[in-house]
């Protein structure tokens, strides 16, 4: 099919890529160790096209057509690149569920999703049998692998089915038509489905190119597999080390050096616990001096998830090579990108203001976007006449975003998408959650989910405090790795209190003498002064898709059982 002006599809990103280029590396995918070395498999951008037009076309023999919303459970490799492409050449609708996030919220998203086709691994379907996920939806399915009994085709009968007759191009999808159903992570509260259309991705694509001047023919290190599903579009080769990609904290700084030397990476993605990970395998000098020769090859790092500690920045800093950066963009499953900031002007002009309870800079909004903080509130907004605007610098609000890349509702869900969304004209604008305010520069600094702010009761009077001002400072001390605030419930009163997880080496310090230089930090500053309540927690729960974020409704109980409530 031929792409017409009208029709918006990233797929077709790929094919023109497999013309341009058709030997070039699309995918590099670690397979295993053998003898102590990591072995890769490659497919070539001809390859992944001709393997996408395939199933594209097999769909329809599985009955799975366009418009249908489609759960993929399949691993990160050639299967879970080639399955995706293919249902957006398809018109198909993928649901992207994290496997991770517990069995009860997958049931609960899989039964919102109202799926009619299942694509997954042999264990995945085992699951969905056993645990009855959405059997009152699901019509069509297809194993990735060997068919135990259950219902509908294989993998290797759809791609069969379908090169007798692959597709060319892709089906004739339009910039508003249901493109993926993507969950969040979950990280205050149950995952919601977000709608993607075809221009939301399209979108993103452009906000990546125009923002980190991503170029084709880039080598990418691909440590979260769901963003290198824009790798072939970009033009980008992907290649995924050796690691579970559900836990990105214990990811083997070993395997990352490798792959950056082998294969010539120049981008690479990783989360602000991986890049910790990553930054600490380095401490040495005489294995820094041999990493340092691996990373040569790196031009660009983006972290997202959670603000990067500047700790982390800097031990990342003296592994690449001179002209390198280290890239923080925010954004949210809704909207990605929404700001840029790089890692020079964080070491060099903010991090010191971070560290006195200032927030973390999360740089100025990309130019595609229309960025506002409002007053916070709790309540929906309907339309964009009844939200009240800040517009002097420095004074805090919500974040609030529109443009092509915003997502206009979530799946149904209708409460949450009236609480996130404001509607404005023929447009949408989503409400991010997320606290800030912006600079006489014109950036933005990020202080804490809205939902985690923290509102207490003192002799003075009500208290507002935000998590990343507060946390930012505490976390300066050398014997914390991180912090999180909560508000605990403690006889009959509500308290602020910050739960700490330690270093693994404390050196010198003591857990007494550690709570005692809190509470004197905690005393210098205007963020967290009254706040006397210190708990060390062995390892404070985090998200399962970056481990970074805290899962700080988990710390609530614990810290009221321990306090005594």
């Amino acid at each position: 099919m031929s792409q017409g002006a009208d029709i918006v599809n990233i797929a077709a990103a790929l094919d023109k890529n497999a013309k341009a280029a058709p030997d070039r590396p699309a995918l590099i995918l670690a397979t295993g160790l053998k003898q102590g070395e990591v072995q890769y498999s490659t497919y070539s951008f001809a390859e992944l096209a001709a393997e996408t037009n395939a199933l594209a076309a097999g769909f329809a023999a599985a009955g799975i057509t366009r418009g249908m919303r489609t759960v993929l459970m399949v691993p990160p490799g050639l299967s879970f690149f080639s399955l995706m492409f293919a249902m957006f050449k398809a018109g198909v609708v993928p649901v992207l569920i994290d496997p991770g996030m517990g069995l009860s919220n997958l049931k609960v998203c899989l039964s919102e999703a109202e799926p009619e086709a299942f694509i997954g691994i042999p264990k995945a379907h085992a699951a969905r049998l056993a645990l009855g996920w959405g059997k009152s939806t699901l019509k069509h399915f297809v194993t990735v692998g060997k068919r135990l009994g259950w219902q509908g085709m294989t993998l290797d009968a759809v791609r069969k089915a379908g090169q007798a007759n692959p597709l060319t191009g892709t089906v004739d999808t339009r910039p508003d038509e249901m493109a993926a159903l993507l969950f969040t992570s979950g990280s205050t509260g149950v995952p919601k489905g977000v709608v993607y259309n075809h221009q939301n991705f399209q979108a993103q694509i452009d906000g990546l190119q125009s923002a980190f001047a991503i170029g084709t023919g880039e080598v990418n290190l691909a440590t979260f597999p769901p963003f290198a599903l824009f790798d072939p579009a970009l033009g980008m080769t992907s290649v995924v080390p050796l690691m579970d990609p559900r836990k990105p904290a214990e990811v083997n700084p070993e395997y990352i050096f490798d792959a950056v030397e082998r294969f010539g990476v120049t981008h690479m993605f990783g989360s602000p616990a991986l890049l910790n990970t990553v930054s600490r395998g380095g401490d040495q000098p005489e294995y820094l001096e041999r990493v340092q020769k691996q990373m040569q090859s790196i031009q660009r790092v983006m972290s997202a998830g959670a603000p990067v500690p500047y700790q982390t920045l800097e031990r990342m800093h003296r592994l690449l090579p001179e002209g390198a950066k280290i890239w923080t963009p925010y954004g949210a499953t809704e909207c990605l990108p929404v700001s840029v900031m790089d890692s020079q002007r964080i070491l060099q002009e903010t991090h010191a203001l971070t560290a006195q309870g200032h927030g973390v800079c999360i740089g100025h909004p990309i130019k595609a976007l229309e960025v506002t903080l409002i007053e916070i509130d709790d309540a929906p907004i309907a339309t964009w006449s009844e939200a009240r605007e800040i517009r002097e610098p420095g004074r805090k609000g919500e974040i609030v975003v529109k443009g092509p890349n915003v997502t206009k509702a979530y799946f149904n869900r209708e409460a949450s998408t009236q609480a996130a969304k404001i509607q404005d004209g023929d447009t949408v604008r989503h409400r991010m959650g997320d606290i800030a305010y912006f600079d006489e520069q014109g950036r933005l600094w990020f202080c804490g989910r809205k939902a985690h702010r923290v509102e207490t009761e003192t002799s003075q009077g009500s208290v507002t405090r935000f998590t990343i001002p507060c946390e930012a400072i505490f976390n300066t001390h050398p014997a914390v790795y991180r912090s999180a605030l909560i508000k605990a419930h403690v006889r009959g009163q509500d308290v602020a209190v910050v739960c700490i997880e330690l270093e693994k080496e404390l050196g010198d310090f003591t857990p007494p003498q550690i709570v005692l230089d809190l509470q004197d930090m905690a005393s210098q500053h205007e963020a967290t002064r009254g706040i006397y309540h210190f708990l060390f927690h062995e390892k404070l729960p985090v998200d399962i898709r970056h481990n970074s974020k805290i899962f700080r409704e988990k710390l609530v109980p614990w810290a009221e059982k321990k306090l005594g409530a």
